[in-house]
């Protein structure tokens, strides 16, 4: 009996595959040096695919399903081997399992930064980085290109390749696609779908199928990254004036929140909030701007006169005249030929604007009457 089970004992009768693992593509089944009996049971399960392999060369293949093997359904393996009228005798062959179903969350990414022209910040270098999923599309093309005699081949062994494969063909398409850099989050699903229609041909060539590529993101380098957000924390300044004004009241309210800090803090608070408000106000009261006003509770203190080398540019007659010094001007407001309403123009003002509009040039008119009716003279 002991001798019975030892003879077929060197047979293999039943061959299949249950995968527990999540990264497996290829797997052969162990027959070491046993033989497959004739009529031996063969399960091959949904999302698998069996592949004879005889002395190098592939055979049948064999879809989900049981099967007996026989010569009916080993029409190839039988021609290789000379099986003309049926096979009673064990034989032996390879039977390799490949995994049909679809392999997902693999990750794809820049070693490097891509060097690229963008329309508004020039060259710049990017990196991106995403997922792709795969699915085998040729089982024996799979084997023939790429396994080979691996007995347990997986996603890891062959993920470099693929990888290579879409950051070279990202660069590409990302570069010709003309999409500006601040546009590229809401096109990602458009260029990871380009991307993939680029790649497929060259999958296929190793029996492998991309189902999709996904693009996470897009990023620039972090010195870039850093110039980006200042620009926009400018933007959301926005004018400088409010915001002196928004310092100053931060300032005082700060201020009245701590009273162990007595009245110093307090003092520093206001004061640094009024010294604000009057550099803002002279800074822009020069183009024409209206200066910071004075915060709640304090008297108003007026700006420094000009030094004596100021001088505006006057319209009069609809040209240029000038530049006339504030000592001239103040002649020609009390002779009548300067007023609030005339327009007037120096370095560094965006346009011409009217003199009453102007903060340096508001003390010429507040001692100058206004010409009686009737041309009567005061």
């Amino acid at each position: 009996m002991a001798l019975m089970d030892k003879l077929f004992g060197e047979f293999v009768d039943v061959i299949a595959w249950t995968d527990d693992s999540q990264d497996t593509l290829v797997w052969r089944f162990p027959r070491h040096d046993n033989e497959i009996k004739a009529g031996a049971k063969l399960t091959v399960r949904e999302s698998q695919t069996a592949v004879f392999v005889n002395e190098g060369e592939v055979a049948d293949v064999f879809k989900p399903g049981m099967y007996e093997l026989t010569t009916a359904n080993l029409p190839i393996l039988s021609t290789l081997r000379g099986w003309k009228h049926g096979f009673e005798s064990p034989f032996k062959a390879e039977v390799y399992f490949v995994s049909m179903r679809r392999f997902t969350d693999l990750k794809w990414g820049t070693r490097n930064p891509v060097m690229l022209r963008d329309p508004e910040f020039g060259p710049v270098r990017l990196r991106a980085f995403g997922t792709y999923e795969i699915r085998v599309h040729d089982p024996a093309e799979l084997i023939r290109e790429v396994v080979g005699t691996d007995s347990h081949f997986t996603t890891d062994e062959i993920a470099d390749q693929l990888r290579n494969l879409i950051v070279a063909r990202f660069a590409g398409v990302l570069g010709g696609s003309g999409i500006p850099i601040l546009d590229l989050a809401a096109s990602y699903e458009q260029l990871g779908t380009f991307l993939s229609g680029r790649i497929k041909p060259e999958f296929a060539n190793y029996g492998l199928e991309l189902v999709r590529v996904l693009v996470e993101n897009v990023s620039l380098p972090a010195e870039v990254e850093a110039a980006l957000d200042r620009r926009t924390s400018m933007g959301m300044v926005g004018d400088l004036n409010r915001y002196a004004q928004f310092q100053a009241a931060e300032a005082m309210r700060t201020a009245a929140a701590n009273p162990s800090g007595g009245g110093m803090g307090a003092g520093i608070g206001v004061g640094m909030g009024m010294a604000m408000g009057r550099q803002m106000g002279d800074v822009l009261g020069a183009g024409g701007q209206a200066s910071a006003p004075t915060p709640a509770g304090a008297a108003p203190v007026p700006p420094p006169l000009p030094g004596g080398d100021v001088s505006f540019h006057v319209a009069r007659d609809g040209k240029p005249a000038g530049p006339f010094g504030l000592g001239e001007l103040k002649d020609r407001a009390r002779a009548g030929a300067f007023d609030a309403e005339s327009l007037v123009w120096r370095p560094g003002m965006a346009a011409w604007t009217k003199a009453g509009e102007v903060e340096a040039l508001r003390p010429l008119f507040g001692a100058v009457p206004p010409p009686l009716p009737g041309g009567a003279e005061g």
